[in-house]
């Protein structure tokens, strides 16, 4: 059963379900404050996924660094809608591990 299911498109009635959130690590010092992994679909893993203390707690998607010194995202959800549901579906997978802790 999907931990949470995000529209791929209006137009299509599609869902991508996120199957699996893993906290990996958790940090208290810093902005950095976890590193999740999640699964779609029980078929793909995104790795690295950081969760950033900065005004307000946010999901920074992972990114490696051009020559030109600009970070670029690896792997990203690409509608603004897909991009909320998924960073709440990290950010509560998160609070409820500090809950646990």
């Amino acid at each position: 059963m999907p931990l949470t299911q995000i529209p791929l498109t209006e137009r299509t009635g599609k869902f991508m379900h996120i199957t699996d959130i893993k906290i990996r690590r958790l940090l208290h010092e810093g902005r950095l404050r976890a590193i999740v992994s999640v699964t779609v679909d029980d078929e793909i893993a995104i790795h690295d996924i950081k969760v950033i203390e900065g005004d307000r707690l946010f999901v920074a998607m992972p990114s490696r660094k051009e020559q030109n010194g600009i970070f670029r995202d690896i792997a990203h959800p690409i509608s603004p809608a897909a991009r909320r549901q998924f960073e709440d579906a990290v950010l509560d997978a998160y609070q409820r591990e500090l809950a646990r802790q």
